[in-house]
């Protein structure tokens, strides 16, 4: 760390007279270079040192103490929050308000008596800013017996969370059965959101059709499955994804939290809702996840834990468990509901907090590590239950298919993903019921699976194989003629016009009109081109009739 002369080097003359006044020291020097080593000098005798600490103020004390017991530097960030800031003055305003004779903070005495200075220094995490004490001055200064000397020692936040040590003890306390009213158990919903996702990727969509159904975000497990390999730049790739139906539940579950557990590029940080992260900072995700779950392995599993003790704990202990040297300014974090930028130590619960809130009811929850409770329907979490790592139990795949004789699947969600996920690519995608995905055969959608290379003949195996009762015999046929014969029939809207006689159509057919007029009917009907209506009835109008009709706008 610098010395006390390299401390002080950028100061003009003003402050150094300030810093020899504030200890009693005569400068006799009118050059700023000959009194810095004349206050140098003075403020190095280690009677007056000892002097001077004793006469400061308790806080001081504690703040000289808490950087004695760090070994003389402690982030910036950190120790501003625990002893405050030092006012911005230039030395028109320092001397006119004398902003040195009342200071505003701990940090603020130490300064202007030379004990404190700031700088930055290079560590593993890139440039950080620390607060520091002279390294000819540190030796002079007593206070090993100052609670704070050795209090730093224990709570200094370290660098970064890969460091941290983790506490023999668990954090927190049970759940009060407030907290835990209403119990929300885990599931393995994902994988079947997994394999909706999954089909209509394969189908060329750019989303599922109806996202609300999903049981978490399609961000976010979009995000899982780019983790998992299961997609790459937005395709599914065929083979893993072939693996991961075809797999038992269980083993499929656990083969996301496995991705999960061990990402370096999955953010939680970043999936916030509510929140917008901008700018080019960089956060550490994998270690942030690793040091929080080793938080929550230490809690016993199967017992209801408070998740706002918890989260209060961290926030006392480990504050700053995501961020390096506790910089609560370079990131900019953005509140979306009116634009905020949440910065400073006073954001911590909109942020560091709800990331830790996040993680155990987010991607855990949907991975089926925790359970969750909370006091009522409709508010918040407020418990978890840590589950054991085989708590899931392997759920067979059993589900079967009705299908209707209007061409209607009904997929039950226990049917083999494998094999819903192939049917969802042969039919039209309707509204799903709960437990129960509904699809349509139709035309178009066979049309879109032959031009992925599917074969109609493997629709109807899936659906003979899967289907709880025979297809019907009208179903099985239209798919076979299908096949045969492409579409043989079509419903469609279309504008037509009826008239009088047929020497009138004949009439309008050599009109201008002529060309705005489709496929004959009848002797007397034809359609009307799309859009064309209005033209037609002008038409008509120069020829002396009048004709009824509505006219598109």
């Amino acid at each position: 760390m610098p010395d006390l002369v390299h401390s002080l080097q950028n100061r003009d003359l003003g402050h150094l007279r300030i810093v020899a006044s504030l200890w009693g020291v005569e400068l006799s020097s009118s050059e700023t270079d000959g009194a810095l080593a004349e206050l140098a000098a003075g403020l190095l005798e280690p009677g007056l040192v000892a002097e001077v600490v004793e006469s400061l103020p308790e806080e001081a004390q504690s703040a000289l103490a808490a950087l004695t017991g760090a070994g003389g530097k402690i982030p910036w960030a950190a120790f501003a929050r625990q002893f405050g800031e030092i006012r911005e003055a230039g030395p028109g305003r320092r001397d006119r308000e004398q902003v040195y004779l009342h200071p505003i903070s701990a940090a603020e005495i130490l300064f202007y008596r030379a004990f404190l200075s700031r700088a930055f220094f290079n560590t593993p995490n890139g440039l950080l800013e620390y607060a520091f004490i002279p390294d000819d001055m540190q030796p002079l200064i007593h206070l090993e017996d100052h609670p704070a000397h050795a209090e730093t020692r224990k709570v200094e936040p370290p660098p970064a969370a890969s460091t941290l040590k983790l506490p023999r003890e668990p954090l927190g306390r049970l759940a009060t059965p407030i907290e835990r009213g209403e119990i929300l158990p885990a599931a393995d919903r994902i994988l079947d959101d997994a394999c909706t996702l999954l089909a209509a990727l394969r189908l060329g969509w750019d989303s599922v059709p109806r996202p609300e159904n999903l049981s978490l975000p399609e961000k976010v497990l979009r995000a899982l499955l780019e983790t998992a390999g299961l997609i790459v730049a937005g395709q599914p790739q065929l083979e893993p994804v072939r693996v991961f139906l075809a797999a038992p539940r269980r083993e499929a579950l656990a083969s996301l939290v496995d991705a999960w557990t061990e990402s370096g590029n999955f953010n939680e940080l970043r999936l916030l809702p509510g929140l917008s992260c901008d700018g080019e900072w960089t956060n550490q995700p994998l270690v942030t996840r690793r040091f929080l779950l080793g938080l929550l392995a230490a809690i016993p599993v199967g017992q209801w834990w408070s998740m706002n003790a918890f989260v209060r704990l961290i926030k006392e202990r480990y504050a700053d468990y995501q961020r390096p040297a506790g910089d609560y300014d370079s990131w900019f974090i953005r509140r979306l509901s009116d634009g905020v930028f949440l910065r400073g130590f006073a954001a911590w619960d909109e942020v560091d907090g709800e990331l830790v809130r996040y993680l155990i009811c987010g991607p855990m929850f949907w991975l089926g590590l925790v359970d969750l409770a909370r006091p009522e329907p409709g508010l918040a979490p407020s418990a978890f239950r840590m589950r054991a790592a085989d708590a899931q139990p392997e759920i067979p795949e059993s589900g079967r298919l009705h299908v209707t004789s209007q061409a209607r699947v009904d997929a039950a969600r226990l049917l083999p993903r494998a094999a819903r996920y192939q049917i969802a690519r042969f039919c039209d995608w309707e509204d799903e019921k709960e437990d129960e995905y509904r699809y349509r055969v139709t035309p178009s959608a066979l049309t879109r699976a032959g031009e992925q290379g599917l074969k109609v003949g493997q629709l109807l195996a899936l659906l003979r194989k899967y289907a709880a009762a025979p297809v019907p015999p009208p179903v099985a046929q239209a798919i076979q003629r299908w096949e045969n014969k492409g579409t043989e029939a079509r419903v469609e809207t279309q504008t037509i016009l009826r008239v009088s006689s047929p020497d009138v159509l004949e009439e309008l057919r050599k009109s201008r009109a002529g060309r705005f007029l489709g496929e004959s009917l009848g002797p007397v009907t034809i359609i009307v081109k799309p859009g064309a209506q209005a033209k037609v009835l002008a038409a008509l109008a120069e020829l002396g009739l009048l004709a009824e009709g509505q006219v598109d706008e």
